[in-house]
């Protein structure tokens, strides 16, 4: 009970009160608003169709709602299987992403039938009246975006000023100074950049009716520049993982059509850290977990740090396979899934059912040159008995990563330190004298519904603290 407590002394007023008012959806309704008149032009958006889920979950019965590519004939087959306002598809987050994909693929010429724009019509109506306050974050985002579509394809002001009233609140709080969606998973920031793109494309189709938020674009885009390995793809901090998002390469590729440019702002309000040589990439979280209010998609990975070299990632998180509340999905939120310290078999915050976090760490002291090292402190196991602050140091060099791990603390303590490789790589990691080293098999889960096997390399250690343990790891 005390962890729902200090889950829930985290939400904001309207959150709770939404999840009791919702609780009654409301009666579907069918108008008949007329196609506005587009004066603008549209340039071709992100054509990218997720990859397949083969486990049945809750995230499975969402996607198959989606329609990334809609077509006439499945698009009215839907409309005959899902009557109005039941089933998954009504749900407000697939309905977002529906909407948005019909209205993207008919302004792209789709030719769409009555009968279609009717269902789409019925659809944004509906949406509109069960925006998602209870969640707010990423799917208050993707409804907002949906019901300003809808309010500038139909000729229908009040779901234009609904949603535009929704994003003029959410994009500045959500959308850091450095450029990083609050949330701060490099996946859910990829969704995001999409939306906010389709965004730009959308307020040029229909000049005046939206603001330019082509600076907010160009922000966003640079902090995913940063957040990239030499592979071109996202590291996997928070919830993340490959096909979900559209490739990095292709929303830089979009953002390239819309004229818009990558402005580099170092990450600082987001808590990443770049270094990087030659040859070495590191990429370092020194960030809180995320919004207060929602962290759902939050993992341990507070002074975790992933490595590439050679265009080859070496040290990688665990990454996730599914969202489902499971001990698969309590496993990979978990602080052993990450290059960080555990202590006392405790994760450092209190991760819990498949979205929830009651206590959690706070990275703070942070300083860095963003070039050569990175140093955080963070809190999380200040909750102990013999409360424990962990300091962690980077610095890179040509020939070697040195990674400095404080305890300070009174009494004694357990810790275990955790270095996964990447299926293809070796690594050279040479442990503190003071650990005992294992090599352990795990699981890297670089998609939903996918895991390939990998190494961990985990030292072990008991003792006094305060502490201070020094790893190399060689190139």
């Amino acid at each position: 009970m005390l962890k729902e407590l200090r889950t829930v002394r985290c939400l904001r007023p309207v959150q709770i009160v939404n999840r009791f008012t919702r609780r009654l959806p409301p009666f579907p309704r069918f108008p008949k608003p007329a196609l506005r008149a587009r004066a603008g032009y549209w340039v071709e958006p992100v054509v990218y169709e997720p990859a397949p889920l083969t486990v049945p979950s809750r995230l499975r019965d969402y996607t198959v709602h989606y329609h990334p590519r809609p077509q006439v004939e499945p698009v009215e087959l839907w409309i005959r299987e899902n009557p109005a306002g039941r089933g998954a598809g009504w749900e407000p987050y697939p309905l977002s992403r529906r909407i948005v994909n019909w209205i993207k693929w008919m302004m792209g010429g789709g030719l769409a039938t009555s009968g279609v724009s009717e269902s789409l019509a019925a659809q944004a109506d509906y949406l509109s009246r069960t925006v998602e306050y209870h969640l707010l974050a990423n799917h208050l985002f993707a409804n907002a975006k949906a019901v300003a579509f809808a309010g500038c394809f139909f000729d229908r002001e009040r779901w234009l000023g609904e949603g535009l009233r929704l994003l003029e609140r959410a994009i500045p709080e959500q959308i850091l100074a450095d450029g990083g969606h609050f949330e701060r998973s490099p996946m859910y920031h990829s969704l995001i950049f999409e939306d906010m793109l389709d965004l730009v494309n959308l307020g040029r189709a229909y000049p005046g009716l939206l603001p330019d938020w082509s600076g907010v674009a160009a922000r966003m885009s640079g902090w995913l520049k940063q957040m990239l390995h030499p592979d071109g793809q996202v590291a996997f901090f928070n919830d993340s993982a490959f096909g979900v998002a559209p490739e990095p390469r292709l929303l830089f590729d979009y953002a390239a059509r819309l004229g818009i440019d990558p402005v580099t702002v170092l990450p600082a309000e987001s808590g990443y850290i770049r270094l990087e040589s030659a040859a070495t990439v590191v990429l370092f979280d020194a960030g809180p977990l995320g919004p207060d209010y929602q962290p759902g998609h939050a993992h341990c990975d507070t002074l975790s740090f992933e490595m590439s070299h050679l265009g080859r990632r070496v040290l990688v998180n665990s990454g996730i396979s599914t969202y489902e509340d499971n001990a698969d999905r309590h496993a990979q939120r978990g602080t052993a899934a990450h290059n960080t310290i555990r202590l006392d078999g405790q994760d450092q915050s209190e991760v819990w059912a498949a979205f929830r976090v009651a206590r959690r760490a706070r990275p703070f002291n942070i300083t860095t040159d963003h070039r050569t090292f990175a140093e955080a402190s963070h809190d999380g196991y200040t909750r102990l008995k013999d409360p424990v602050i962990h300091t962690r140091r980077l610095d890179l060099s040509e020939s070697e990563l040195r990674i400095s791990d404080t305890l300070q603390a009174a009494h004694q303590h357990r810790a275990e330190m955790y270095f996964h490789l990447h299926p293809q790589s070796e690594g050279s990691i040479q442990l503190d004298s003071k650990l005992t080293r294992a090599e352990e098999p795990t699981l890297w889960h670089p998609e939903f519904d996918r895991s390939e096997p990998n190494r961990t390399v985990v030292g072990r250690w008991t003792g006094q603290c305060p502490v201070q343990f020094t790893t190399r790891v060689s190139f």
